[in-house]
């Protein structure tokens, strides 16, 4: 490495960063719980109200709704979390491979596992240019970590082994299955916001012809209430989701950087993935989160920050340099 390289004046110790990470992603996923309960009561607020009864005289009836609609969609949650990983791996095009195979990769992670104490997880690669690799499976003993060609090739040895810690960080912090069921979890509101929309739609002369049951004025101000917070609920819960994200990547940095005993190599690899510019032809919004940096080529804007699946690179590269 060019020992020329500008030294930042502050320094990071990096238990403090993850420590630090840690605490704000307790706290964003509290934030995601306690939206999606907030989400399922103005489900149960709006069928109460469709069918006639007025959700500040019938609470109980109301919640019992949210719940059952919770089961479900609990049920439906499950089987997409389950199907998750595999859909992933299909999606990206990505082909599983061995030590004969690809041998410095498969080397690289064999080692990372073993200087992580995490069991050894399946390697596959993706044959696109773009250098980009992401980690997914539903916990450590079924994990999966993915590096394109272009990563092999575009990669000095000990960036392709920065870049490997950070997915292996991903792992061992159970980013993996936080992300899943985040997914999860935005995918499902999206579904059930679609079909509250049609039932009000559809429901609308139902609701005229039990408006003497409902409570008149006050139910009509629950449900337009319920309303707007159900059709913003899949925007605000892919902010929250996001947000998650990138405190995620920020811990798996430092994580990464704490395995591989090099933070400055990775953040070498963290440029050189940055400058290039080819995107990755395989990749899409939904799985866009899952990649070390987003391998979509956005054009920077307020709303493209605020859903942004990753922290800035000029911020993550400069903490890790401060490493």
């Amino acid at each position: 490495m060019d020992d020329s390289s500008p030294v930042p004046q502050e320094r990071v110790l990096i238990w403090d960063r993850i420590d630090a990470n840690k605490w704000r992603t307790v706290l964003l996923i509290l934030s995601f719980v306690v939206f999606t309960a907030l989400f399922f009561a103005a489900i149960g607020t709006v069928i109460a109200v469709y069918a006639g009864v007025n959700p500040e005289d019938d609470l109980t009836l109301t919640i019992q709704i949210a719940a059952a609609t919770a089961l479900v969609a609990t049920v439906v949650g499950v089987i997409m979390y389950y199907a998750a990983t595999a859909t992933v791996l299909s999606i990206s095009g990505a082909h599983e491979v061995t030590l004969a195979q690809e041998p410095v990769l498969y080397r690289v992670v064999e080692n990372l596992s073993i200087g992580s104490g995490l069991p050894m997880p399946r390697v596959w690669v993706i044959e696109d240019s773009a250098p980009n690799a992401f980690a997914a499976g539903r916990d450590p003993e079924r994990a999966h970590v993915a590096a394109t060609r272009g990563l092999i090739d575009k990669l000095e040895k000990r960036e392709l082994e920065a870049v490997m810690a950070h997915e292996m960080s991903h792992i061992g912090n159970y980013d993996i299955r936080i992300m899943t069921t985040a997914a999860v979890v935005v995918g499902l509101m999206a579904l059930l916001t679609d079909m509250m929309l049609r039932f009000t739609w559809y429901g609308a002369g139902a609701r005229r012809s039990n408006r003497g049951k409902g409570g008149g004025a006050i139910a009509l101000i629950f449900l337009a209430v319920a309303l707007v917070f159900i059709v913003l609920s899949p925007f605000i819960a892919s902010a929250l989701r996001f947000a998650v994200s990138r405190q995620r990547e920020y811990l798996a940095d430092a994580s990464g950087a704490l395995l591989c005993r090099n933070p400055a190599a990775l953040a070498d690899a963290l440029e050189k993935i940055a400058a290039d510019p080819e995107p990755l032809e395989s990749a899409n919004k939904a799985t866009a989160h899952l990649y070390i940096e987003n391998p979509l080529k956005e054009h920077k804007s307020f709303l493209n920050g605020l859903f942004a699946t990753h922290p800035p690179m000029d911020e993550r590269i400069k903490l890790l340099r401060a490493m």
